[in-house]
């Protein structure tokens, strides 16, 4: 998914954000703020995932996400 799509689509995103990553606190998800960046290091921060797997994570579940919109 493209960057401006994912911050275009953030307020609609950030919910399905939160279910599948709940640990995501609302102040985290203000400073993510649709920045594909910022959502993969709170992630590995979070996760603990290898920057490999934080990108494959957040791109499954765009590609899902976008499936079922």
């Amino acid at each position: 998914m493209n960057q401006n799509i994912l911050e275009g689509k953030w307020l609609q995103l950030r919910g399905a954000i939160r279910e599948k990553w709940g640990e995501l606190t609302d102040d985290e998800l203000d400073q993510i703020a649709g920045k594909r960046d910022k959502l993969a290091g709170v992630l590995q921060e979070k996760y603990g995932y290898g920057q490999l797997e934080v990108e494959r994570e957040i791109d499954d579940f765009l590609e899902r996400w976008e499936a079922n919109s």
